[in-house]
């Protein structure tokens, strides 16, 4: 069950028109930080997104899957789908069995380097031109403020890694 805060910054971002995933996201991060708890493990960073995305999407988040999705993948996202419609208790028994499966898990997979790693791997597998539209939109998004200050924060960085 995602916690209150979650629900409430996924609503907030609804509310302030952002995109599906980055409503998604907040279910997301709340699954990183369980598994950096020790609330449970995940097998890897691939999998704590999966859970994340799929809490998102029984919460209501109509986070589509990826263009290359594969069939399995569209499957489960459809049966999401279908679970935040519908408001039953799920089996008790299959519920303890995830649980005590992914308790015994590591938690490396939401380690920095990991997620890092994840991020650079997810890059590497688009193109320059989806990546440089994707930064072109996220600057644009951010509006002339938070540009500016983008600005200032990278000019410390070098600042700091010159000396």
């Amino acid at each position: 069950m995602p916690e209150s805060r979650t629900r409430r910054a996924a609503a907030k971002d609804k509310k302030e028109g952002k995109s599906p995933s980055t409503q998604a996201g907040e279910y997301v991060h709340e699954e990183i930080k369980h598994v950096r708890e020790g609330k449970h493990g995940a097998r890897s960073t691939k999998q704590a997104i999966a859970i994340g995305l799929s809490k998102a999407r029984r919460a209501g988040v109509k986070a589509r899957p990826g263009k290359n999705a594969s069939k399995s993948t569209r499957k489960k996202a459809a049966q999401d789908e279908a679970a935040s419609h519908e408001h039953h208790k799920p089996a008790a028994k299959r519920s303890r069995a995830t649980s005590k499966a992914l308790k015994k898990e590591g938690h490396k997979a939401a380690s920095k380097s990991a997620l890092s790693a994840h991020a650079r791997r997810s890059a590497s597998k688009r193109s320059a031109s989806s990546r440089s539209a994707a930064a072109k939109k996220a600057a644009h998004a951010k509006g002339a403020a938070g540009r500016s200050a983008a600005a200032k924060k990278a000019a410390r960085t070098r600042a700091r890694k010159a000396s």
